[in-house]
């Protein structure tokens, strides 16, 4: 099996803190989602999560003009330089300070930030190695201005157009003009006059006008002219920038939190404190629409360049929108989980992922686009368990409310609901393969319970655990179930036998999970002393065991007296689950460690690190000594008391709270893994944590990775060797330099997969089992697999399918003889076909219906033509030259003609 597994995607958690961003064509939206970034393609309806990381969550971040320059500023002021269109880290650079403002300059040349109360302003990074003023660049920052005026945190930086000015607003109810460079006659502006902080300020398209958004919900208009007499009207004092017009949105109590503006159609965004956004015509003050779009306080707001979409964020729900104000409809709405997850599944597909958390609801996500497509809420209280029914169409689910819920995911609704005589919570789960039968265990009572899923009666109720039942699981074949318990015992019940007692194997601690393998010949427990033990179905014999205590070890909250290596509550395995072949097993707990074990061999195989997030407790190896005061830790004391702002000095946050509000981040949470699942593929596996579904892939869609590669291998060598076979084969020549095989070898060592699917499609048809016949063995499992992701994107129908065959006529039995080490490429391929089979069913479906319906309306027409459609009919007959006449020309009274 395949252990090279690299992080694909976070999946869960849409928006955390910080701002939002458009993409220069205004088609992707950037969301900081902790110390990562995600990429919502709006037109494509997909998402990715960029590859790098910061040491602890995203406050900044901005795209240059071009949109090849992404810069991201943390918490503590480290940033990172990307390309963004590769996706590669270029340079890593702390600010002094926390950055509060960040923009690019609209020439690209320039950025500014502000660092607390000053603004700087730095060069943007050139191209390594070109000359700058005739000197060779070699910082890839280099500050071009340090300005120091504001009293307090700067909000917002705005340049103006041509990107000799710069507009700031800060918390000290002022606004300032500063030139980027120094100019003749200019002089740096205040704008004072607002009676709180100025969240926001901008120019107009002209830049003769500025507008200021202050929190107390008052908007200035500012004009440079001079003041004149009222008598006169003539100028008796210098012009500057003035007050000519104050305006009020007048929304009660609530505070204005976010403002954007775009210039060119004159629009302005404003979210308040109340979940409502404003949207409003400058200069005139005309209110457009006034919507609520959140339970709770707009965070951020942000508008596409062309002005169609706005995008809001708010971080005490985890909420993200799109909303396009012409037609008032929703381009994207996301929310995440507002508490931690406790369980995941994969369908039986491996197209979808359902989580279920604290907060009772149950989130289904799509794989491919990365986006929640459906969310239950009809569980009253925390949802602790899921799973799918074998054909992959029906949820259920084990709540703390007492209930386990069945859900049809083709009509998304809740069609059936199990209880039990008491009142009870349920813990664990497990599902019949055949969806027959659905057992529960729960931590009030030691009894399984089972019910009948087509009655929805209790069945049974299987006694002989002495303590609160953790964790079930259903062999694949139905015919065992296996539970696990406190009482340091786990059973295996042969529950559709006549007789269902069962032998208790003895462990040393108590059982936090169990799982079967998928051969159903083995079961595998975790227990709470971090030990994992495997043991036959048959014989009831330990066939070994993993010691994972140091493996699972790692990372101190800040409240630990002790180090981590001596840490008690992050040594076992909370869920532990096997891989499709069964070689493998995956294995999370509470803390940022997931362990993949080799089962035959109870080696630790890798160690894959949740998270490096330091603002997530748990993290870190070792604390820093600085940071143990005499009343405690320093992260545990509440500084907020000194604040200047009254928002900023209230305390919300639950006395105990350990986990806190994981949208809003007002406490310290503690990094945990709470559920893993294996796809059924083996190709990819994911993790319910703290920072949110995180899933990883062995299919990860590298911009460049290559394979064999050697330098006489580019895009150019590789487009003349096609272009030469192909003049070969219309020639009719023979060119053993030359030929498409040799190109689509070439086109695989570079592994480029747009240059890969031009070279697949420029192949002809007659030359394919030719070509396959010669494919080196090295090379078939990425063939298989691109022509079955061929055969699910491109239209080329029957060119796929001849492929396929092609492939399987002529490595059939090599496939055969290998089936362990082609299984994911062979089931790739299978539910390819399976998609073309159905499309042209239901294709065939239609038009059947379609021509039975035309057949049976008759046609007009005179004799003749009567007679000539008749002789069609009829393969044998023949229509005589002169009875076939245009039905045009006949002027003559035509008849009905019906086909039989």
């Amino acid at each position: 099996m395949k252990t090279d597994f690299k992080f694909s995607n976070l999946l869960g958690t849409v928006y955390r803190k910080g701002n939002l961003l458009f993409t220069p064509d205004g088609t992707c939206l950037l969301s900081p989602v902790g110390n990562r970034v995600s990429v919502f393609d709006l037109v494509q309806n997909t998402s990715y999560t960029l590859p790098f990381s910061h040491r602890t969550n995203i406050d900044r971040l901005d795209l240059s003009p071009k949109g090849n320059l992404l810069l991201t500023v943390d918490e503590n002021g480290r940033a990172i330089l990307t390309n963004f269109h590769r996706r590669i880290a270029i340079h890593h650079f702390s600010f002094k300070g926390r950055v509060s403002a960040l923009k690019f300059s609209p020439s690209g040349r320039h950025f500014a930030v502000g660092v607390g109360r000053r603004l700087q302003i730095w060069q943007t990074p050139s191209t390594p190695g070109t000359e700058t003023n005739g000197e060779i660049e070699f910082a890839p920052f280099v500050l071009h201005r340090d300005l120091a005026a504001h009293f307090d945190n700067i909000e917002s930086v705005e340049w103006s157009s041509d990107s000799r000015f710069l507009l700031t607003a800060a918390k000290d109810l002022t606004a300032r003009v500063w030139s980027m460079d120094p100019e003749e006659g200019f002089e740096p502006t205040t704008l004072a006059g607002h009676r709180q902080g100025v969240v926001a300020a901008y120019f107009n398209a002209t830049q003769e006008v500025i507008y200021t958004v202050s929190q107390d919900g008052a908007l200035f208009r500012w004009e440079y002219v001079a003041k004149k007499d009222e008598e006169t009207m003539e100028d008796i004092s210098d012009a500057r920038w003035r007050i000519v017009k104050k305006d009020f949105f007048m929304q009660n109590d609530a505070k204005v939190n976010c403002a954007a503006f775009h210039a060119p159609t004159n629009l302005l965004v404003v979210g308040f404190s109340n979940g409502l956004f404003g949207l409003y015509d400058l200069p005139e003050f005309n209110m457009i629409h006034q919507l609520s779009v959140s339970q709770s306080n707009i965070d951020v707001v942000t508008i596409n360049k062309s002005g169609e979409w706005l995008a809001f964020g708010s971080s005490k729900h985890g909420q993200l929108l799109v909303w396009e104000w012409q037609s008032e409809s929703y381009i994207l709405k996301q929310q995440g989980h507002l508490d931690s997850m406790n369980a995941l599944a994969y369908s039986p597909d491996g197209q979808r992922i359902v989580t279920a958390a604290d907060d009772g609801k149950i989130k289904v996500w799509d794989v491919k686009s990365g986006f929640c497509i459906v969310t239950f809420t009809e569980h009253t209280s925390g949802v602790t368990a899921c799973q799918f029914a074998k054909k992959g169409n029906v949820l259920f689910t084990a709540s703390l409310d007492g209930s386990i819920r069945a859900w049809d995911l083709i009509r998304y609704r809740n069609f059936r609901t199990f209880t039990a005589p008491s009142r009870l919570s349920f813990s664990s789960l497990a599902v019949d393969p055949s969806g027959e039968v659905i057992c529960a265990g729960s931590p009030d009572s030691f009894d399984i319970h089972v019910w009948s899923v087509q009655t929805g009666q209790l069945l049974d109720q299987l006694s002989g655990h002495e303590g609160p039942v953790s964790s079930l699981a259903f062999a694949a074949d139905g015919n065992h179930l296996v539970s696990g318990s406190w009482d340091h015992t786990v059973r295996i019940w042969s529950i559709f036998g006549r007789s269902q007692t069962s032998e208790p194997l003895q462990l040393m601690s108590d059982i936090l999970s169990v799982a079967f393998r998928p051969d159903g010949q083995q079961v595998a427990a975790s227990t709470l002393d971090g030990q994992l033990s495997f043991w036959s179905v048959e014989d009831a014999v330990q066939q070994g065991g993993v010691d994972g205590r140091r493996d699972v070890s790692g990372g101190r909250r800040v409240s630990d007296r002790r180090t981590a290596a001596n840490a008690a509550g992050t040594k076992s395995f909370n869920r532990i689950t096997y891989s499709a072949d069964g070689s493998c097993i995956l294995a999370g707990g509470n803390s940022k460690y997931i362990c993949l074990y080799d089962v035959g061999t109870g080696s630790l195989i890798k160690k894959f690190t949740v998270s490096v997030n330091t603002s997530i407790d748990g993290t870190q190896e070792f604390l820093n000594s600085r940071d143990m005061t005499e009343a405690g830790p320093r992260a545990l004391i509440d500084e907020t008391g000194e604040a200047s702002d009254h928002d900023d000095r209230v305390d919300s946050t639950l006395p105990g709270a350990r986990r806190g509000d994981a949208g809003a981040r007002t406490t310290r949470p503690e990094v945990r893994v709470t559920s893993v699942d294996f796809a059924p593929t083996g190709r990819a596996f994911c993790a319910a944590s703290t920072e949110g579904l995180l899933v990883y892939s062995l299919d990860t869609d590298f911009i460049f990775d290559p394979y064999d590669l050697d330098i006489t291998i580019t895009p150019s060598s590789i487009l003349a060797t096609l272009d030469a076979a192909k003049e070969a084969a219309t020639s009719n020549t023979v060119d053993d330099e030359n030929t498409f095989l040799k190109a689509l070898i070439m086109a695989f060592r570079l592994n480029e997969q747009k240059l890969l699917r031009v070279v697949y499609e420029a192949i002809p048809p007659s030359d394919i089992p030719h070509v396959v016949r010669s494919v080196p063995s090295v090379y078939l499992p990425r063939l298989l697999r691109f022509v079955a992701h061929a055969a699910e994107e491109t239209p080329h129908l029957e060119f796929n399918l001849m492929w396929i065959e092609s492939l399987f006529s002529s490595h059939g039995r090599y496939f055969k003889d290998n089936t362990g080490t082609f299984a994911t490429e062979l089931r790739a391929v299978q539910r390819a076909v399976d998609d073309i089979r159905e499309n042209l069913k239901r294709l065939t479906e239609k038009n059947l219906y379609d021509l039975n319906y035309l057949l049976s309306k008759p046609i007009l027409g005179n004799k003749k033509t009567s007679t000539a459609l008749l002789a069609m009919e009829t393969e044998d007959a023949e229509v005589p030259d002169d009875q076939m006449v245009d039905a045009d020309e006949d002027e003559g009274e035509g008849d009905w003609v019906g086909f039989e």
